[in-house]
């Protein structure tokens, strides 16, 4: 008996000690393939930030590998907070129509009716939830005296391409012709969105422009959004390939879980060999490093060789041409219908480039676009703002612009 209890015990010693190594190993392997730029506020913090993220994704791929569970099953654990009571403001769950939505509305009386802000969560279509952009949208609804809607939209890749736009859509329409139910005036209706939320709010905006049946939105928020997949050499994505917390490859790891359910064509996109060359070029007017302006590529920026693609790949991932996929991809006659816009980019963050050709493209229709770009800031800075010890004042600053 006491044999095989000290046997027990040695085989969890070495069971855990390999665990460990394991996930060390990998974290310096990431940790090696990174880099914090001189730039950002806080390296320290952000490090630490990154090496967080490193550990919950390799510790959810051992557990992936035992048949425990997902590595994203995993990760969306980790990332599970409660909510936290806000005094000020009335939060309420319900369903519009199927879509789970999350209502915040200010306690205070108000002489006339509020705006509405459809919120559409981050976290590349496969992360996130309510919980996690709660302070972000309590401080919205407070501090802008406005009705936030946080959309609980289906998450990839148990739900691919369209499920998430769907539930966004459905969402954002069913609100828009119950206004009056929340206190809200039907022409002060935002779209708003972080991240892969950016992509879903321009994406709804486009759906609703020019609608006959409803009324016009007064606006559209897009913070540090991801708008096209096309190109993954443009000079944001060459800046800030390794910069945490979204890195190159997990940018396009992301928009193929959504698009597929899964990321087999994954070299075929980060080499650009996803893409037929006659469609690049077709596109090449609105996705062209030619349309970033100079100050964007004093960093050093290489051209990158057109390369063709077999017609078995194209077809996995042909519907990165769909604009409401990938907004970017919008002809004129609906750019120019859209209506206000705010765009926020960050200067270390891969999407960065999406957001400012987004940005030419609505001023090249006529649309009035409010740009605020945080000259420190990095993808995902904004849920930083209230974030404790690992806030970053970028987040504080760029979430205030917003409001």
């Amino acid at each position: 008996m006491a044999v095989a209890y000290v046997l027990l015990v040695l085989f969890s010693a070495v069971f855990v000690g390999g665990f460990i190594l394991l996930v060390m190993a990998a974290i310096n392997f990431s940790l090696f393939n990174s880099e914090i730029p001189p730039g950002v506020t806080h390296p320290v913090k952000l490090r630490i930030i990154h090496i967080i993220s490193i550990s919950t994704l390799v510790v959810g791929r051992i557990l992936e590998n035992i048949g425990i569970c997902s590595q994203i099953a995993f990760a969306r654990y980790m990332q599970g907070r409660s909510p936290e009571a806000d005094p000020k403001l009335f939060i309420k769950d319900l369903w519009f129509e199927k879509v789970p939505v999350r209502i915040y509305q200010p306690k205070a009386p108000s002489a006339s009716q509020r705006r509405g802000v459809m919120f559409f969560h981050g976290g590349g279509w496969v992360l996130g939830n309510f919980e996690t952009h709660e302070k972000m949208c309590c401080y919205i609804a407070r501090e802008s005296k406005s009705v936030v809607i946080a959309v609980g939209y289906r998450l990839a890749p148990e739900h691919k391409y369209p499920a998430a736009y769907e539930d966004c859509l459905n969402a954002t329409i069913h609100f828009m012709r119950n206004t009056e139910r929340y206190g809200v005036d039907p022409v002060s209706v935002i779209v708003c969105g972080d991240s892969a939320g950016g992509n879903l709010a321009a994406a709804v905006s486009q759906t609703l422009a020019g609608r006959p049946d409803l009324p016009k939105l007064r606006a559209q928020i897009l913070i540090y959004p991801g708008l096209q997949a096309v190109d993954f050499h443009l000079p944001s994505y060459q800046h800030n390939c390794g910069v945490p917390p979204l890195l190159r490859e997990q940018a396009a790891f992301c928009v193929l879980q959504y698009l597929n359910g899964h990321a087999a064509n994954m070299e075929e996109v980060l080499g650009g060999a996803h893409i037929p060359i006659d469609i690049k070029l077709k596109y090449s007017k609105w996705v062209s490093p030619d349309n970033i302006p100079e100050k964007f590529k004093v960093r050093g920026y290489k051209p990158h060789v057109l390369l063709d693609c077999t017609t078995e790949v194209f077809e996995k991932v042909k519907r990165f041409c769909e604009p409401s996929l990938c907004p970017l991809l919008a002809e004129d006659a609906v750019v120019h219908q859209l209506p206000e816009s705010f765009i926020l980019t960050c200067e270390y963050d891969v999407l960065r480039d999406d957001g400012l050709l987004y940005k030419k493209r609505l001023e090249d229709n006529g649309v009035r676009v409010t740009w605020c770009h945080l000259e420190d800031g990095f993808h995902g800075i904004i849920a930083t703002f209230n974030n404790g010890w690992l806030s970053f004042p970028g987040g504080k600053r760029g979430l205030d612009n917003i409001v």
